[in-house]
């Protein structure tokens, strides 16, 4: 007969369901992005208090929360494979209960995004479209469900630019910067996952290009993104900006050449969790921007 699961069990299984860490630097980069990027930052202790910038990260929070489970929902059989002990749903949280959830938190973001403005709740919808088409099929086909996972990530900077309408050229290429690093750890993330992606069908880049041609790709894409971010700073005249991309190279070149020769599961987590201290030292350089 199977135990009951204690409460403190079910709260930490559920804390881990929704990636709850996930979800704070979520918020930190919203905040911090309204003090430094938007501003004014001499006036920080009241935009902290500021209910607008509060309800979009209530709101934007709602929905990864929303996406989490539901992405763990359709994955639960790869999961087992590629990650059996930190699967959740099953162990801690019956299915109906996490898809109803799933409903209730992507609702609650939305309606919050309809009081703030028709722009806001639009893209919010967006958002919860592409999060459910991503997790049923999208992420099981080549490079398309990178693409769209990592726009969602950018999201969380752009509909800041949608709502305030103020530094939008900043914000833009702070979503730029989400978006890249993103797509990059997308990528890894599938080279990490190749054995239980290929048991259930998928056709994701490693699987249908092989490790050696997906890295061509990841280097690619590296060069163009670091090419990227310095043409715009250049282009917004911003020198503060250049040199936090100068200090990011270290980083950025310290992945490109562990990439090189990564050829296991734990290679390819190592580099996941660089490509992670790297966006929050991207979140963090918002302060000198």
């Amino acid at each position: 007969m199977r135990q009951p699961i204690s409460s403190l069990a079910f709260l930490s299984g559920f804390l881990r369901l929704v990636r709850f860490q996930n979800l704070l630097i979520l918020v930190l980069t919203q905040l911090l992005a309204r003090i430094f990027l938007i501003g004014p930052r001499s006036n920080w202790p009241y935009l902290l208090l500021e209910p607008d910038i509060w309800l979009l990260a209530i709101s934007t929070a709602c929905i990864a929360a929303a996406g989490y489970i539901i992405n763990d929902y359709f994955d639960i059989k790869i999961d087992l494979i590629n990650k059996p002990d930190r699967v959740i749903i099953g162990r801690y949280l019956k299915r109906r209960v996490a898809m109803g959830t799933h409903q209730i938190l992507s609702v609650v973001g939305c309606l919050i995004g309809l009081y703030m403005s028709k722009w806001v709740f639009v893209t919010d919808v967006l958002a919860v479209s592409l999060l459910w088409s991503y997790s049923a099929w999208l992420k099981r086909q080549p490079f398309i469900g990178n693409l769209v996972v990592s726009l969602l990530t950018a999201l969380s900077l752009i509909i800041l630019a949608v709502y305030y309408r103020q530094q939008a050229d900043m914000l833009l290429i702070y979503a730029l910067f989400s978006f890249g690093i993103s797509l990059v750890r997308e990528i890894i993330k599938d080279m990490q996952d190749i054995r239980g992606d290929a048991r259930f069908g998928c056709r994701t880049l490693p699987i249908v290009w092989g490790p050696r041609r997906t890295k061509y790709l990841l280097y690619v894409l590296l060069g163009a993104f670091i090419v990227s971010l310095f043409l715009i700073a250049d282009m917004l005249g911003n020198f503060r900006l250049g040199w936090i991309f100068v200090l990011l190279l270290i980083p950025l070149g310290w992945l490109t050449y562990r990439l090189v020769g990564a050829d296991t599961r734990r290679d390819f987590g190592y580099l996941s969790n660089l490509c992670k201290l790297i966006m929050l030292l991207g979140i963090v350089s918002m302060a000198w921007a």
